[in-house]
């Protein structure tokens, strides 16, 4: 699945984070950093996280495993 963020619209509060640590993390005080291609085995911690959003700036897009282009490593790992 293919997430987006609409960071001009996130506000920082974070409930993202809380709910799909995995997917979500704050750097700093309120910019947020996020893996666009989670897991599908994360699918019911972003579903929380996308509902839980008080200003709706998380979309997800259902992606087909065929479909995906990256393999991106998780939200704070040490890859560079």
């Amino acid at each position: 699945m293919r997430l987006v963020v609409d960071l001009n619209r996130c506000q920082g509060y974070a409930q993202c984070v809380f709910l799909a640590p995995e997917v979500f993390a704050l750097h700093g005080d309120e910019a947020l950093r996020y893996t666009p291609y989670a897991d599908d085995s994360r699918r019911e911690q972003v579903a929380r996280a996308v509902a839980a959003c008080p200003v709706q700036a998380i979309l997800l897009d259902e992606v087909d495993k065929a479909d995906e282009a990256y393999d991106l490593p998780p939200v704070g790992s040490d890859v560079r």
